[in-house]
């Protein structure tokens, strides 16, 4: 007869006391609109709604008024590389007048930042998490720092 101790017939801990995901996976999973804690719970309900807390772990994502302003800063950035880019290439590989140019690219500028909000928003959020992992062990019940 063999005996098990208590540390191998205890139950599995919760997700929020396993080791931190990796920083790369915690972008994947912003990438995929997933919980960077769980990497199970989607980040949006609708397009514009964003949930508060995941289904599957509860880490909070609603973190306060202004949390969210440094997505700006991840959208602005994204759009003013693929535009400078897109810019350099089209004048100067291309030789496309700038004239040509402008139109599309001010489209492009109105445009994608309302299409990668979302990822911004989940970008920004697994960007906090792996700058301050204290975000990653807080408990559903954890008030919020201000």
């Amino acid at each position: 007869m063999t005996t098990t101790s208590d540390s191998e017939t205890s139950d599995p801990p919760t997700d929020h006391q396993t080791p931190h995901p990796s920083g790369e996976l915690m972008t994947w999973r912003a990438l995929q609109l997933q919980c960077p804690r769980c990497g199970e719970g989607r980040l949006y309900r609708s397009f514009f709604r964003m949930e508060k807390r995941c289904q599957n772990c509860r880490l909070r994502f609603d973190r306060g008024p202004g949390y969210y302003l440094g997505a700006v800063y991840v959208n602005y950035g994204i759009t003013s590389l693929l535009v400078t880019a897109a810019f350099v290439a089209g004048r100067f590989w291309l030789r496309i007048p700038s004239s040509q140019l402008l139109g599309p690219l001010l489209a492009f500028c109105l445009l994608f930042p309302l299409l990668i909000f979302r990822h911004a928003r989940a970008i920004w959020l697994s960007m906090d998490c792996r700058l301050d992992p204290a975000v990653l062990n807080e408990t559903e019940d954890s008030p919020l720092e201000s």
